[in-house]
């Protein structure tokens, strides 16, 4: 444990360059934007062109492929041009860059172009360009780096939907906030797009009203109504609202999925004790997800017949994904299940 401390202060001790938020960068000789998200590597690379382009709009912008590279390109477009327009040079794929293009991208950090910014995209995929990245990182040559750590637990990106609207100078209620991230949990770009459509089709505050206008269709959000009711034991509900999903067009899979979301977050919140938010931190969740399984697990549910809900998706899962020929009946009987805690055609 020691050992991991003295290791975890030594690379902070390493990173000597400046560490901005991808939601508020600014330009520098050499900006390294790390990390796998790309929505938010999108936004900062963006935002620095746009902070460029507003303070002179002659800005020469090129785009580059460090792993599709010919010799001397980098410095022949930072380098000054007759009339010294400024420059930015946009890199892309330094985590699979060639040869040639770390060579000189080394060089060129000991000794930017005046007026010359290179934004320099690196995913964190593979290693490929560390050595680049290391002298980045320690180097003195006036450089920043902005972090775009993957977003993949559910209160990481509600965070994330709540700084679009807080960025954008909005307010949402947090029923909306959650209602807006339930509706979007796969990719996040649709998430970021599903804000930005709201912040520029509506005026004032976001209500649940608002979102429910707008995505209350989506088969996610149908998805968890049919979940809901059958987790608090209304089979004929549960019944009802999924037919009505998949005549709405609604996929088996995300319906199987959103069962299966619940569940989990069931299961690893059943028997804790202790304050909702000293048990959200510790299971990387949001306290409203803690309260709800809380409440959920109050109708009826006891670890046998958990186990024997989660057993049921399970199934319901790999039917719906090709392993029966029905995958209708198959939700149905996982909806029996998870609705009466008693195996299929058992009365509970």
């Amino acid at each position: 444990m020691a050992a991991a401390r003295r290791s975890q202060g030594s690379t902070k001790a390493q990173t000597a360059i400046p560490q901005l938020p991808w939601r508020r960068p600014h330009a520098a000789p050499i900006v390294l934007v790390s990390g796998p998200e790309e929505i938010c590597a999108e936004r900062a690379t963006q935002s620095i062109r746009d902070q460029l382009k507003a303070e002179d709009p002659s800005l020469e912008v090129t785009d580059l492929r460090a792993d599709d590279y010919a010799a001397g390109t980098l410095l022949g477009v930072t380098s000054p041009s007759l009339f010294g327009e400024p420059r930015l040079v946009r890199v892309g794929g330094v985590e699979k860059c060639s040869d040639a293009f770390l060579q000189e991208a080394l060089a060129y950090i000991e000794a930017p172009q005046e007026g010359a910014t290179v934004i320099l995209r690196h995913t964190g995929s593979s290693v490929r360009g560390k050595k680049l990245l290391d002298a980045i990182r320690t180097g003195t040559g006036g450089g920043a780096e902005v972090a775009c750590p993957a977003i993949k637990y559910d209160r990481d990106r509600e965070s994330f939907a709540a700084g679009e609207f807080q960025h954008a100078g909005r307010r949402i209620a947090p029923s909306a906030l959650r209602a807006l991230t339930q509706a979007f949990s796969g990719d996040l770009t649709e998430l970021a797009a599903a804000c930005q459509q709201l912040l520029q089709d509506t005026d004032g505050d976001i209500t649940e009203q608002i979102v429910d206008r707008y995505y209350g269709g989506r088969v996610e959000s149908s998805a968890f109504e049919v979940a809901d009711a059958a987790i608090a034991g209304n089979h004929g509900s549960a019944l009802i609202t999924l037919r009505h999903a998949l005549d709405s067009g609604a996929d088996p899979v995300p319906l199987v999925a959103a069962f299966a979301m619940k569940l989990r977050t069931m299961a690893k919140v059943a028997g804790r004790r202790g304050a909702s938010r000293q048990i959200a931190k510790e299971l990387r969740m949001t306290d409203w997800q803690v309260d709800r399984a809380r409440r959920d697990l109050q109708s009826g549910w006891s670890e046998r017949t958990l186990g024997l809900a989660i057993q049921a998706v399970a199934r319901a899962d790999a039917e719906v994904k090709g392993a029966s020929r029905d995958p209708v009946f198959a939700l149905e009987r996982m909806v029996a299940v998870v609705a009466t805690r008693a195996p299929f055609g058992v009365a509970a």
